[in-house]
């Protein structure tokens, strides 16, 4: 059976942006007939606010959207995060790094290297052959070694709406961190790790989240996973043109009566290019009638594969 997952981090209440790959996820599974999970991403915990995560599953259910699955939350799954490390330690395909960002910066601009805004610096694979006496700060996945190993750097995968995808990791990314200096796991490792331990076999996400497909199939490759399908939707935009997100001046969505309920519902699907209901507007048919219909419609645009 096909299974879709939502994962939103619980860093405040849901709002416009969100809500699109909330309902995307929703529908992509349903179009298959597939299960629908909801995994709390708060493996971040001092960017979670506290309440946050009751909050998003109160604003689900109101749009009629339930996890068939448990509810997991990553803040309670380190043990699985470890174990993956240790697997990779185990097969020597990690090691610790004590670089600090700035100093990653600093080598990049010795290199002539200037990075567009909001693009991390590719790691040059400094600590690659150990510290130089230097103290441990982080875990990086030797892209190096692993792509040795497998042939090539470069990573093909199809996205069901981008289409045909590459990236060459090891020259646009370098070796990524897979747990951070503070201790925390790194988004690449536990999302693999949570995909796997779930079953997942669906990931619907936003644009954005793209970049991040081929470190993560490598990660998969590395550990025995399988891929999952991946669809990349289109993302909400604030007024800056930038993604709609908190720290770009989104509001939490207004759900506070059944009319704001269904703007929000129709404002989602125009964000995905789905069919302006307007039976949905004048409360002349119910909640569960009106996400089948967008289902129907989902399943038309995006043909449905299995895993």
């Amino acid at each position: 059976m096909n299974r879709g997952r939502f994962a939103p981090s619980p860093t405040g209440e849901l709002h416009a942006g969100s809500l699109v790959a909330a309902i995307a996820s929703w529908l992509d599974a349903k179009a298959t007939q597939g299960e629908w999970w909801v995994r709390i991403e708060d493996v971040d915990g001092p960017r979670c606010m506290d309440g946050a995560a009751a909050s998003i599953l109160q604003q689900l259910a109101c749009c009629g959207l339930h996890s068939q699955g448990e509810v997991a939350y990553q803040s309670h799954r380190h043990l699985r995060y470890q174990e993956a490390l240790d697997q990779l330690i185990a097969k020597d395909l990690v090691y610790p790094c004590a670089c600090t960002r700035k100093e990653i910066e600093d080598q990049q601009a010795a290199l002539g290297l200037s990075l567009a805004r909001h693009q991390a610096a590719v790691y040059p694979g400094t600590c690659r052959h150990g510290l130089n006496g230097k103290d441990a700060r982080a875990w990086r996945f030797n892209v190096a070694k692993f792509s040795a190993l497998r042939g090539t750097a470069v990573v093909d995968w199809h996205d069901r709406r981008l289409g045909a995808q590459s990236q060459n990791v090891l020259e646009d990314v370098g070796d990524f961190v897979l747990k951070r200096a503070d201790g925390l796991w790194a988004y690449q490792l536990a999302v693999v790790v949570d995909d796997a331990a779930q079953g997942i076999t669906h990931v619907v996400r936003g644009e954005d989240l793209a970049d991040n497909t081929a470190r993560q199939y490598l990660l998969q490759e590395a550990l025995g996973f399988e891929h999952p399908h991946y669809l990349h939707t289109h993302l909400v935009l604030g007024a800056n043109g930038e993604k709609l997100s908190k720290q770009n001046g989104a509001k939490a969505l207004d759900l506070s009566s059944p009319q704001a309920v269904r703007r929000a519902l129709q404002s989602a699907a125009s964000a995905l290019g789905l069919s302006n209901f307007a039976a949905i507007a004048d409360g002349s048919t119910s909640l569960e009638d009106t996400l089948t219909f967008w289902t129907q419609e989902w399943s038309k645009k995006y043909t449905p594969v299995s895993h």
